[in-house]
């Protein structure tokens, strides 16, 4: 095993591009493989403050995945929450790469590999003087750069990173790539990118179910209330359908799409009905219109949870596609398919070549 531990920087170009997923996914491969594997968020841009303590998400996930035993002031050192960054604009003093160090000599000791959870794009952390490629360097961190492939244009900001980076940079992880651009990016992409010198690791195909939002995500977003069947709140939508359509068109129309949350207003009674006898997840009313009581009763007897919204339909799903795509990578469903996908399409053996590391 290694007497220091080898440090890859996880990073990407936008948010929500799949870092958080890359980490868990290699980690618990590293895991199996017989390394001993630690992780740090060095700076958290997405912390909440709860009972007076900024908390980052990720962290707290991924601490209790990995079975880590440092806390949260080590695994997310320095976290920007809205409260920090006014006491740093004010003009607070913070040396934050002393207190980033420090925690990094905690959280890598006794492990192989650290993970190290990085900023969404080039700029995150310069508000404090450590931008992503700092943070890097400051650890002594290789950078494996994940996107999420849309078209050929997605590789700009893959090739700004190389420039960046340079020599430290481990290669890329192309993310959510549409499955009829697969074959283009495997037989074009691919090779135009390792001519440039960018090792790229994996391919992942898009899977609708690393886009979904459960249940009481969307409740959430939309501040709306969950009026039945509240243990249902971690299952996952795909999919979602508007039910506004005449009640003799609904049936066929639902049954197109699995896996979904219907929206509709709280006064059509017979398109919620068509909705429940086909594969949803949940039903979201709008209008702040109450179903009736035979709705309810339905809905509960087979476990669809109801959500009660006051915006209209129309704006009830402007919101829902600002975050579908976008929610984070906590539930068990999710890792288990990422990890999946890693098996079938990562490079473990470059990997583990390019980073000197043998397994067991």
């Amino acid at each position: 095993m290694a007497e220091k531990a080898v440090a890859v920087y996880v990073t990407s170009a936008e948010a929500f591009s799949g870092k958080s997923s890359l980490c868990v996914g290699l980690g618990l491969r590293f895991r199996r493989d017989g390394f001993r594997v630690g992780y740090m968020k060095p700076i958290s841009s997405t912390a909440k403050r709860i009972k007076g303590r900024a908390i980052d998400e990720d962290a707290e996930v991924i601490k209790e995945l990995f079975r880590l035993e440092e806390g949260s002031e080590i695994l997310a050192p320095v976290c920007l929450d809205p409260l920090t960054l006014e006491s740093i604009l004010k003009g607070e003093r913070m040396d934050v790469r002393q207190r980033i160090k420090k925690a990094y000599k905690q959280a890598s000791k006794d492990k192989d590999v650290m993970l190290l959870g990085g900023g969404a794009s080039l700029t995150d952390g310069a508000l404090v003087g450590l931008p992503s490629q700092k943070v890097a360097e400051l650890l002594g961190a290789w950078e494996l750069v994940i996107i999420r492939y849309e078209d050929d244009l997605s590789l700009n900001s893959l090739l700004l990173r190389q420039e960046v980076f340079g020599q430290s940079m481990l290669g890329a992880v192309l993310n959510t790539v549409p499955k009829q651009r697969l074959e283009h990016v495997q037989r074009t992409v691919r090779p135009f990118l390792e001519d440039r010198g960018i090792k790229v690791y994996a391919v992942l195909p898009e899977e609708r179910i690393l886009l979904s939002m459960s249940v009481g995500e969307l409740a959430e977003v939309l501040g709306g209330r969950i009026l039945n069947s509240p243990e249902k709140a971690d299952e996952l939508v795909e999919h979602l359908m508007i039910g506004a359509m005449s009640a003799d068109s609904a049936l066929s129309y639902f049954r197109r799409k699995p896996d979904k949350a219907v929206i509709t207003g709280g006064d059509r009674p017979d398109i919620q009905l068509a909705a429940l006898e086909t594969s949803t997840k949940c039903l979201i009313l709008t209008g702040n219109l109450h179903p009736n009581a035979v709705i309810l009763a339905r809905a509960e007897e087979l476990g669809v949870p109801m959500i009660l919204v006051s915006q209209d339909t129309l704006t009830a799903v402007e919101i829902i596609e600002r975050y579908f795509g976008k929610t984070r990578f906590h539930q068990k469903k999710k890792i288990e398919r990422f990890e999946k996908l890693l098996e079938k399409h990562f490079d473990f053996e470059g990997l583990y070549k390019a980073l000197g590391l043998k397994p067991r």
